[in-house]
C-alpha cells in the first residue's frame, strides 16, 4: 500500500488504543517523528480516517483506496488514520463503547500533532462514520490552533454536536463540510438512541437524537464562516447511497479512468445518481474530498 499514515492502533483487529503513534510510510517502512515533520513541513495537511468496527488492514485498503481516488495535488498531503473502532470479540456489538475510543484516539493524536505538526500551512480533517468523533475531539483539544476543513462523512455523532457537545468548533474552523444520506440505514437503525420512529420524534426531542450523517446538522451552527452541507439525495432521483458506499473495500484496480472529477456542487435533488462500476459512489465521495481543494467550491 502506498500510504503515508499515522497509526494509533495496538493490535491490528480490536485491542486498546496504542501507547503512541506508529508513522508508516508509503513504502510500510516506519518513520520517526522528525522524519514525519519534515515530510509534512510546508504543506496543507489532510488527515483522513476511517470509522466504526474497521480492522487495520481494511482501514488501509480503504484509506488508500480515497487517496487514489482523490488525487490530491500539492501543497496538499494526503495522511491516512488508524484507530480501533473495531473489537476482535464482539464486532458491532461494541458499538456503544467504540465512543470513549474515539475519544481516547483523540486525545493520543492531539497531543502527536500540537509537537509534530507544527510546520504544516494548514491542517485539516476528513472522516466517515464514528471517525467524526475522532476529528470533532482532537480539534476541540487542539484549540486555539485554527482548523482549515473538517469534512465529516455519514457522521455517526448526534444532530446536534456542533451546536452542543462540540459546539465550540465552529469558532476555530474555517470551512465545515457535511455529507449525509437519508439511506444510510445504519445510522437510521444502529446508531445509538436512535429508533425505527425517529423521524416522528427525533427533531427537537431532548432525549432522543439522529445521527449527523443522516440529514446533516440539527441546529445548524451559526459560528463558523462557512458551513456547507451536501445531502445525497433520495427523490425523487434515489441515489440508494448507504453508509458503507462512501468508502472502497477493495484496492483500486491499477490504471483504473476516474470518471468523476473535481470540483462538484453539492447535489440537487433532481441530481441522477453516479452511474458506473461498483466503485462509483467510492469514487464520488473521494471528489467530495478533492473538491475542497479544488477551487474551494
Amino acid at each position: 500500500m502506498s500510504l503515508l499514515h499515522l497509526d494509533l492502533r495496538a493490535w491490528t483487529v480490536g485491542g486498546p488504543v496504542a501507547a503512541e503513534v506508529g508513522i508508516h510510510d508509503d513504502d510500510g517502512s516506519s518513520l520517526d517523528c522528525n522524519a514525519f515533520a519534515s515530510r509534512i513541513a510546508g504543506k496543507h495537511l489532510v488527515l483522513v480516517t476511517h470509522g466504526f468496527n474497521v480492522t487495520s488492514t481494511n482501514g488501509t485498503v480503504a484509506l488508500e483506496g480515497w487517496k487514489q481516488l482523490a488525487n490530491l495535488k500539492e501543497p496538499c498531503i494526503f495522511v491516512g488514520l488508524l484507530w480501533p473502532g473495531d473489537s476482535l470479540f464482539l464486532p458491532v456489538l461494541d458499538y456503544p463503547v467504540e465512543a470513549s475510543v474515539a475519544i481516547q484516539s483523540a486525545a493520543l493524536l492531539a497531543d502527536f500533532l500540537s509537537v509534530n505538526a507544527s510546520g504544516v500551512t494548514a491542517l485539516s480533517m476528513v472522516s466517515h462514520s464514528l471517525g467524526a468523533r475522532v476529528v470533532l475531539e482532537t480539534a476541540k483539544r487542539l484549540a486555539p490552533r485554527p482548523i482549515n476543513t473538517l469534512l465529516l462523512m455519514a457522521a455517526a455523532i448526534e444532530d446536534d454536536c456542533l451546536t452542543a457537545e462540540y459546539s465550540e468548533i465552529p469558532r476555530n474552523v474555517q470551512r465545515i463540510r457535511l455529507v449525509a444520506s437519508r439511506r444510510d440505514l445504519v445510522l437510521e437503525y444502529a446508531f445509538p438512541l436512535g429508533n425505527p420512529i425517529g423521524e416522528l420524534i427525533a427533531r427537537g426531542h431532548p432525549y432522543f437524537r439522529q445521527a449527523l450523517g443522516r440529514a446533516g446538522a440539527y441546529p445548524a451552527p451559526t459560528d463558523c464562516v462557512d458551513f456547507q452541507h451536501w445531502q445525497i439525495p433520495d427523490a425523487p432521483s434515489d441515489w440508494h447511497y448507504g453508509h458503507g458506499d462512501y468508502m472502497p473495500h477493495k484496492p483500486i484496480p491499477a490504471g483504473r479512468a476516474r470518471s468523476i472529477v473535481a470540483p462538484l456542487t453539492p447535489p440537487s435533488s433532481s441530481d441522477p445518481a453516479p452511474v458506473g462500476d461498483d466503485l462509483i459512489d467510492c469514487e464520488w465521495s473521494a471528489a467530495v474530498i478533492a473538491t475542497q481543494w479544488t477551487n474551494n467550491v
